[in-house]
């Protein structure tokens, strides 16, 4: 399919270096980002799609790089079905997996979590709800996991490990099968905070120090956070990503926000939501996080949004997160709410507003263009100038 976006106000770009753009008009083929700039009219003629954007803002998919999956479109925790596709009308492209721990009667044993890891990431290859893409099959890391078991798992496509959830006397114990994964170019990533469920422990800044995963995972607490000494720790003493999640202590949000700005270290910043948990489905938690960022904690929006986006995709190495040619199709059009009291998106983040999203567009499909089900109208008429296909994507 063939999509060009004409009309554009501004375009956020993803990149923390240059998070903003004044081009106008943005092209989308076969599932890549073809063009940013000027459009021929032949471009445009050709195009299988042309939306007419009105002046409103462009930006890459938000990447929830915290959500608690289990199978399918449906959580057991808030027995929640087509939550996944809610999120896309929150402007949620895409989501990683924070490992399947909520399946119920989810298996410890060796076999059994290689099992449900390669699993997970097998059922959602090509399942795509709502468009969403979806990153599962993180292997939980448990007891008696030896190197054979790393190669098998790397060669089967798994790619990511989480500490956190296993059957270990103390976090420390993580730290060897850590290492073990970084050796096969396994992302690591570790639960930071209070127990989060019953059976699991505590794991704080001296644990992750000794660890040295890729990601703390809710560095803000998921949902309890850790002592206030060990942030200014984690800020000085490494250089792992620091996420912060909607579902953790707002507080803590942006005292991390703050100290990685000292030391001129935001692209260490990940926005997720670390949900479906006990604090429920939130589909407008990105939504919720940037603008609290901005309006409490004096963000550069563009800036904030490139940790929703750009930074997710560089630290967990995804081909979106980006408006650069040849990225991922995953894009999404923003404006102010109608009937709010600011006229443009990055004035409404500021304000401590939720941003409309008049159009979501994934995989170069758009997914619906004039109004999501989940936020109020844009004030923009964002809309389809003319289409080939036989769809309104309303």
């Amino acid at each position: 399919m063939k999509v060009a976006v004409v009309n554009i106000g501004r375009i956020l770009t993803g990149d923390i270096e240059l998070p903003l753009s004044r081009e106008s008009s943005i092209l989308l083929r076969d599932g890549k980002i073809a063009k940013v700039g000027d459009l021929s009219s032949d471009d445009v003629q050709t195009s299988d799609v042309v939306i007419d954007a009105d002046g409103a803002t462009l930006m890459p998919g938000l990447i929830d790089s915290h959500v608690h999956i289990t199978f399918g479109d449906y959580t057991p925790r808030q027995k929640t079905v087509g939550f996944l596709e809610s999120y896309v009308h929150g402007g949620v492209t895409s989501s990683i997996s924070a490992s399947e721990v909520h399946v119920p009667g989810r298996p410890k044993d060796v076999q059994g979590i290689k099992a449900l890891a390669i699993a997970a990431q097998r059922c959602f290859q090509d399942y795509r709800p709502g468009g969403m893409r979806v990153y599962a099959g993180t292997l939980i890391l448990e007891p008696g996991l030896e190197r054979a078991d790393f190669e098998e798992l790397r060669s089967a496509g798994i790619r990511m490990v989480k500490a956190g959830f296993g059957n270990f006397a103390s976090p420390y114990e993580y730290a060897p099968l850590i290492q073990l994964a970084r050796e096969y170019g396994m992302l690591s990533l570790v639960h930071t905070g209070g127990a989060s469920i019953p059976g699991s422990s505590g794991i704080w800044a001296e644990h992750l120090l000794a660890m040295e995963p890729d990601v703390s995972f809710h560095a803000n607490g998921g949902p309890v956070a850790i002592p206030e000494e060990g942030f200014e720790r984690l800020v000085a003493e490494s250089s792992m990503a620091l996420q912060v999640c909607t579902a953790g202590n707002l507080r803590t949000t942006l005292l991390i926000a703050r100290l990685l700005a000292q030391r001129s270290q935001l692209q260490r910043l990940l926005i997720a939501t670390d949900t479906p948990t006990g604090s429920g489905i939130m589909p407008l938690g990105m939504l919720y996080t940037i603008s609290h960022l901005c309006s409490l904690g004096g963000m550069d929006p563009a800036i904030a949004v490139a940790a929703a986006t750009g930074n997710n995709a560089r630290t967990f190495r995804l081909n979106s997160g980006f408006i650069r040619p040849g990225c991922d199709a995953d894009v999404i059009i923003i404006d102010a709410c109608l009937g709010g009291s600011q006229s443009d998106p990055l004035s409404a983040f500021t304000n401590g507003d939720i941003v409309a999203i008049g159009a979501v567009i994934s995989d170069g499909v758009p997914r619906f263009v004039g109004r999501s089900r989940n936020t109020p109208a844009t004030i923009r008429n964002v809309r389809i100038a003319s289409s080939r296909i036989l769809q309104t994507f309303s």
